[in-house]
């Protein structure tokens, strides 16, 4: 067996499954199996289309897929993993979130991100916005997605958003409102984790992806967990309220070549403070393709491993 570090907590085991397929058709059932296998959570992209291998296949709406993997499920958490401004407006987002959070009987937690210049910035026939705008509409979609889940009436008229006395009757299941899994990795966007964030998320650093090393992947995370408590501190939020949500696949190294691969992996990222990993559901032939009986091993007995070495 692999040795890893002996880590101060045993991280949350979550996955993430690409909305590619019927839900007749098997879509429902993956859904399901990652309730079975003790997943804590499933979450799903919230895009339009997605990068070149998946642009021109099947690809459904994050919404919907969560709405009716809420259906087909009693205990697994569910969530968008991430959704953005790019095609979202906090309004109607909003109404939707709640409706959701309903349906789900208080399972629903919201990944949120800045978004990209993918296939989702220029859908709606428009540029796509420089980073200064992302970054500035975030700052303003978060603060006021918040204020509807909270409060009953809203009005606000911003710089991008506006609402007119919106109602959000009855308000989310959760109280006070659905939690927020903010995805930042710049000054901006943890400041937001800070003062909205029920959970920060990260990729890790892309500058490290394509051609680092697994140590510089994992300090790389490591100098943004330091960077979060900085923000939390300016904030005057203590950091250790907010879970850390690291997103595989993109960062240097393969927790699903076996189960051994996973817990070193793991292990490492928790003691560096991660205390949730989400894993890609396997798909052939695409870059998260892997063994799925691995996979669902690595869900039935790598945290199991994890718990016997803390």
């Amino acid at each position: 067996m692999v040795s890893s570090p002996r880590p101060a907590h045993v991280p949350r085991l979550s996955t993430v499954i690409l909305p590619v397929q019927r839900w007749h058709e098997g879509g429902c059932r993956r859904w399901q199996r990652a309730e079975e296998l003790g997943f804590h959570a499933a979450y799903t992209y919230d895009h339009l289309s997605w990068r070149a291998e998946f642009r021109d296949g099947p690809w459904f709406g994050a919404l919907p897929v969560l709405t009716a993997a809420a259906a087909a499920t009693s205990r697994l958490r569910l969530g968008t993993l991430v959704t953005s401004p790019n095609f979202r407006h906090p309004v109607t987002l909003a109404k939707e979130l709640m409706s959701l959070d309903d349906i789900s009987g208080g399972r629903l937690t919201l990944g949120v991100g800045a978004g990209g210049n993918g296939f989702d910035a220029t859908a709606l026939g428009r540029q796509p916005w420089t980073p200064r705008e992302r970054a500035d509409r975030f700052a303003e979609f978060v603060p006021l997605l918040d204020r509807l889940l909270r409060e009953p009436v809203v009005s606000y008229d911003g710089t991008f958003y506006s609402a007119h006395e919106v109602r959000g009757i009855p308000g989310c299941l959760q109280r006070p409102r659905l939690p927020f899994a903010v995805a930042a990795t710049g000054p901006r966007g943890m400041l937001l984790a800070g003062r909205y964030g029920q959970a920060w998320v990260t990729t890790g650093d892309p500058r490290v992806a394509a051609g680092g090393t697994p140590a510089e992947g994992l300090q790389a995370v490591r100098d943004q967990i330091v960077r979060l408590g900085t923000a939390c501190d300016q904030t005057g939020r203590d950091a250790s309220e907010l879970e850390k949500v690291l997103l595989t696949g993109f960062v240097p190294g393969s927790p699903l070549e076996s189960v051994d691969a996973f817990v070193d992996f793991a292990g490492k990222y928790a003691e560096a403070g991660i205390t949730e990993i989400v894993l890609h559901w396997p798909i052939a032939d695409t870059q998260f393709a892997a063994d799925e009986a691995v996979f669902e091993r690595i869900a039935t007995e790598g945290l199991a491993q994890l718990r016997g070495a803390a």
